[in-house]
């Protein structure tokens, strides 16, 4: 049997996400063993969203976290993680929810980004009447286009922030994620070019006495490249691992640890067979293929629809109903986000079920 494999599916309803405890735990030692330090690695949690997997990078060692929801900071927070950067500015309700966090799990230190002087002051607001002081992180744009202050522009929003009551200026956050290339060369070269701006800022902010300056930077694809750096990483596909990233970042010693098994539903004509495997079970943003199959590689995903996916077999490969497939996806992180629960793989036999808990837009706050 090859390590993905189950010694039985017959009462395993499909499509299922199965993950591999050994392999996340590897994953996640590999992971510490790449980092500068334990202190300077600060994993982002949304691709698990799962919190048996937080308490694993806890045992570990890991003591810092981001998130992308209030969601997944409450989660953190049930697991009594210590530090946990929000990797958003709370906007409207949502800043509310935060300092709801906040209090309930006052063992936890929160903090959130912040773009805007005029978000900055409504966090000052709500902090003082709550009696609070929020760690804020001036969030920086760096060529992804997507949230953040330009770096030669922030001087501004860091100026609002020191003038805030129940704010404190607590770093620098720059996210990366528009690098994509399948050179790793050219990764570094992009990823360094637009972190030269983050560091003529922060010189300024030391020269401004800014001591002990915290920079948290990148994600998985420029993690090799921040990690020889003394800013904080935040990885966070690192645990499951993806086809997307094995194909792009072959070197990285991650491993497959989350695997989706799904079945023929029906054989069709000319080498075609229907599996149940729907827009609604794996992510669907990138174009086919959209799943790697580990026992039969050469088959290729044809079409797909809410609840099917056709797909090509090699020639001269037959399967009947029922059959079963392992398929890895090309983005496991919304694809996670698809089931309630995981099936937890020990010893090729499932050994118990994990809640996906944060996959909902809250749990109770």
């Amino acid at each position: 049997m090859q390590w993905f494999e189950l010694n039985d599916t017959s009462r395993i309803d499909s499509p299922a996400m199965l993950v591999y405890q050994s392999r996340v735990e590897e994953n996640i030692r590999q992971c510490l063993s790449l980092a500068k330090s334990v202190e300077l690695l600060r994993p982002h949690v949304k691709t698990s969203k799962i919190a048996e997997v937080c308490q694993l990078m806890l045992d570990y060692g890991i003591r810092k976290f981001k998130c992308a929801t209030i969601a997944e900071g409450e989660m953190l927070g049930l697991v009594n993680a210590p530090d946990v950067l929000l990797a958003y500015q709370p906007v409207g309700p949502k800043a509310d929810r935060l300092f709801h966090l906040v209090k309930k799990f006052p063992s936890t230190a929160f903090s959130c980004l912040v773009d805007n002087p005029a978000i900055a002051n409504e966090l000052s607001e709500k902090a003082v009447a709550a009696g609070l002081v929020l760690p804020v992180y001036i969030d920086l744009n760096i060529g992804m286009n997507r949230t953040g202050v330009s770096p030669d522009k922030a001087w501004e929003v860091y100026e609002k922030i020191k003038s805030l009551e129940g704010l404190a200026f607590a770093g620098l956050h720059a996210y990366d994620g528009q690098i994509h290339d399948k050179d790793p060369e050219q990764n570094r070269s992009t990823a360094l070019k637009g972190f030269s701006a983050v560091e003529v800022l922060a010189a300024a902010l030391r020269d401004a006495g800014e001591t002990g300056l915290v920079i948290v930077a990148g994600g998985s694809v420029t993690y090799p490249v921040y990690r020889e750096m003394d800013v904080e990483s935040s990885p966070g596909t690192f645990v499951f691992w993806d086809q997307g990233y094995k194909t792009m970042m072959p070197k990285e010693p991650f491993e497959f640890a989350a695997i989706i098994l799904t079945r023929v539903v029906s054989v069709l004509e000319n080498g075609l067979v229907c599996i149940d495997l729907g827009h609604k079970s794996v992510a669907s943003e990138n174009p086919l293929p959209r799943v790697f199959f580990l026992n039969e590689p050469d088959a290729v995903p044809v079409s797909h629809s809410e609840e099917h996916m056709v797909v090509q077999l090699p020639a001269g490969k037959k399967y009947e109903v029922g059959a079963v497939f392992y398929a890895v996806p090309v983005h496991i992180c919304p694809s996670i986000s698809m089931y309630e629960e995981v099936s937890v793989v020990n010893n090729q036999a499932i050994s118990g079920t994990w809640k996906v808990i944060s996959r909902n837009k809250k749990i109770t706050i």
